[in-house]
């Protein structure tokens, strides 16, 4: 496969925006998914849809929040590539938005961003995107990110719902309830509550944990994990479901109702 670089460097802007974009031509995918392309840039959204169009894509493009959401209004994506720092309403906070909706929640979400700290990073997936790409990068590793995304997301949603001892997850709703009473999840709890309900009875370290629940291209530390696993037992715990996450000692956590 030839690559011919079209771009390096990026738009002048106060902020950092360089990025590599090549035209890559990729085999073509048995059914077409809508890309949703949320950025200020009209130079970077015209790349990136060149990029995504050869690799199988179709693309749709808007240059904040208020046109992203009309663009969704008109039909739902099958993914939002989402730049952190819009014009008015910030990428970050749109995130927050469309995972409130019941419509827009399963729209899996790529947040693009010059922004590397660890603490971003963590920002960004707490809110409920899926994966985070720092820039600078190659619309090559975009392309892969995209796919292995949405791989992730058909697989999950496999099964609507699982239920443990009146512990019910459901898929398609993005709820959790405990014996018919709503508990209330961050979208990384409800991965990682996922995780673990849909793998019992397997001891999972941290380093395994962040990269099924957070992504193996997403370098952040695995005391992040503990703090998740916290944060979860405490929401689970009056209804005596904190006992269903159980820490092995050394080794790092498992999900058994034994």
């Amino acid at each position: 496969m030839q690559l011919s670089p079209l771009v390096k460097g990026g738009v002048h802007k106060p902020r950092p925006r360089s990025i590599v974009i090549y035209a890559v031509t990729f085999a073509a995918m048995p059914m077409t998914e809508k890309i949703l392309i949320v950025d200020d840039e009209p130079a970077l959204r015209q790349m990136l849809g060149l990029a995504l169009s050869g690799a199988g894509f179709e693309c749709i493009e808007a240059a904040d929040a208020e046109k992203a959401e009309t663009a969704i209004a008109a039909g739902v994506p099958g993914l939002v590539l989402l730049d952190w720092m819009l014009p008015g309403v910030s990428g970050v906070d749109l995130a927050r938005r469309l995972k409130r909706e019941a419509r827009t929640r399963a729209i899996p979400i790529i947040m693009l961003t010059a922004r590397g700290e660890e603490a971003d990073k963590v920002r960004a997936l707490d809110v409920g995107a899926d994966d985070y790409v720092t820039k600078p990068f190659s619309t090559r590793e975009l392309v892969a990110r995209i796919k292995a995304v949405l791989r992730r997301t058909a697989q999950e949603e496999t099964r609507d719902a699982i239920e443990v001892e009146g512990l019910r997850l459901d898929v398609r709703t993005h709820r959790v309830t405990a014996r018919e009473t709503s508990l209330q999840l961050s979208p990384t709890e409800f991965r990682l509550l996922h995780f673990f309900i849909s793998h019992p009875e397997r001891v999972y370290t941290r380093g395994q944990l962040l990269d099924q629940v957070w992504g193996n291209n997403i370098y952040i530390e695995e005391r992040t994990v503990d703090v998740h696993i916290r944060r979860l037992r405490k929401i689970m715990g009056p209804h005596g479901y904190d006992r269903l996450i159980q820490t092995v000692r050394s080794v790092g956590y498992r999900f058994s109702a034994h």
